[in-house]
């Protein structure tokens, strides 16, 4: 389909003529009816177009210009119009200016330069389609590369905090295990980022949308740059509406369009220098200003800081570490909310200005209370809770048994899918920790066939996985996962899921007596 010319020539022999020519040139074709008919065959796929300069204002004009207004980014959908000599009007003005890759025979047109111009045509489309594979492979291999790095962090993360528990005492631990945390967390954050783009690249990014507020989303903000911008002593300070701002968004990617802002002018900030976040609400709007004294932007640079891969320089002068990619998912993720991000700056050594608009609404309902994140064991003062960790990298799987033999719970550790049935099978445990990507029997198999035991259906299945993406999701939930967590995490976090779930059951419980 995609290797075809669509023909719209709705009078005379043209089609008729252009069919049978690329015919005995062995190029396929197919004649459109009416401009209808060019738009659903559009898109199911086409090597180009060839049509006349009387059907541009019969309706094929408007139909050209929307799919070439809405083709991705590695497409030029080539275009052949056939005109007659010397023409020259207003509709066909219009077509040179705005369908792009367009190509004018003038009629009557010789067979040969017809037939080469269609393979010309074919031979561009061609390398359009490489070009989209191209992208189609990098994004799989950042998906695959995400995965890779994440599967190392999960094991360092859990021998970190094993770490604390054994030598809580221990200032010269404590300090090593400070410097560790962070440089996990900064790598996972560098993953994520790659994975953002492969997935904003392919149209992948799905918004959980809820209610929170702004000042929760500037303390995470704070809680992720300080660390940053207090070992350079630079001051965060904020300036926010006397009245509650409620956001009806994505929190992580809204906490993500802000850290990364402000991390990026933590860079560009001398040390001692100052950052100041001010926000106001109107007619439905947030607009948040992050200003910092640092050392500005070129006018001409002030294009390019929002294109992906895009580095800058620090104060020294040096390039900046990073993938150059924070600003450009910023304002991704601000378009996908129905918001914006403009910067300004006065020039260099002046300073630079971000200006967020986010949709927004003022409320007085009062913040959500913070979830329970006790990583204390919920077991009763008789037995302890059953966990079964599933990982085929052993030191994950390890790790992670270790963290909750500490915390009190009576873990076992399986290193694969068949391995975990006979686990369950022999002691049903309240919390299965599971991998996905796992040989022989997957993750996603392993636990079909736990739910569809008698006991499965009262066990917290938990993913813990390297993968993130959308399809990952859905297909742990269809597998029977209670929950989708991605790799590293905090041992917290699998416990207050847990605790939430015994509490629910818990409920359940009491309301049928």
């Amino acid at each position: 389909m995609e290797q075809r010319i669509l023909i719209y020539a709705p009078a005379g022999q043209d089609a008729a003529l252009a069919g049978t020519v690329f015919a005995s040139s062995a190029i396929a074709s197919h004649a459109c009816h009416s401009p209808g008919d060019l738009a659903e065959q559009l898109a199911l796929g086409a090597g180009g177009v060839l049509t006349v300069d009387e059907a541009l204002q019969a309706g094929v004009y408007s139909v050209l210009d929307a799919y070439a207004r809405q083709q991705p980014d590695w497409s030029d959908l080539p275009i052949i119009l056939l005109t007659h000599a010397g023409l020259d009007s207003l509709s066909l003005r219009q077509a040179i200016t705005t369908l792009g890759n367009l190509t004018l025979l003038e009629r009557p047109v010789h067979i040969l330069t017809l037939i080469t111009s269609a393979h010309a045509m074919l031979r561009a489309r061609q390398r359009q389609y490489q070009v989209r594979e191209t992208q189609r492979r990098k994004d799989e291999f950042l998906a695959s590369l995400g995965h890779e790095l994440r599967n190392p962090l999960a094991p360092i993360k859990s021998a970190v905090a094993l770490l604390k528990h054994m030598f809580p005492a221990s200032e010269q631990v404590g300090k090593v295990s400070d410097v560790i945390e962070r440089q996990v967390t900064h790598l996972t954050r560098l993953v994520d980022d790659l994975l953002d783009v492969a997935r904003i690249s392919s149209g992948k990014v799905l918004l959980q949308r809820k209610e929170f507020k702004l000042q929760q989303v500037l303390d995470h903000v704070s809680e992720l740059c300080q660390p940053a911008a207090s070992k350079r002593h630079i001051r965060i300070t904020l300036d926010l509406p006397p009245h509650a701002v409620t956001l009806h968004a994505d929190y992580a990617r809204v906490v993500q369009i802000f850290a990364n802002i402000v991390s990026n002018a933590v860079k560009f900030t001398p040390d001692g220098g100052h950052i100041h976040i001010t926000a106001h609400q109107a007619q439905g709007q947030l607009q948040v200003v992050i200003e910092d004294n640092g050392i500005g932007i070129e006018p001409d640079a002030i294009a390019r800081i929002f294109s992906m891969f895009e580095q800058g320089r620090t104060v020294a002068g040096e390039m900046t570490s990073g993938l150059g990619i924070g600003l450009s998912l910023a304002r991704q993720f601000a378009e996908l909310h129905g918001g914006s991000i403009d910067a300004c700056s006065d020039g260099p050594g002046r300073g630079s200005r971000f200006i967020v608009t986010l949709p927004a609404s003022a409320s007085d309902i009062p913040a959500a209370a913070p979830a329970a994140t006790d990583s204390a064991s919920p077991a009763s003062a008789h037995q302890p809770l059953q966990v079964l960790v599933v990982d085929d990298n052993r030191d994950a799987a390890d790790t992670l048994q270790s963290l909750f033999q500490l915390e009190g719970y009576a873990a076992k550790v399986a290193y694969g899918g068949a391995q975990a049935l006979a686990a369950v099978d022999m002691a049903w445990p309240q919390l299965v920790v599971m991998d996905l990507g796992m040989p022989g029997m997957d993750g996603y198999e392993a636990a079909r066939q736990i739910r569809q035991r008698a006991q499965g259906r009262d066990v917290l299945l938990i993913a813990l996985t390297g993968w993130g993406q959308g399809e990952a999701r859905a297909r742990t939930e269809q597998a029977g996962f209670d929950h989708h967590l991605t790799k590293p995490v905090d041992f917290a976090t699998i416990a207050a899921l847990l605790h939430a779930h015994l509490a629910r059951r818990a409920g359940a419980a009491t309301r049928a007596e």
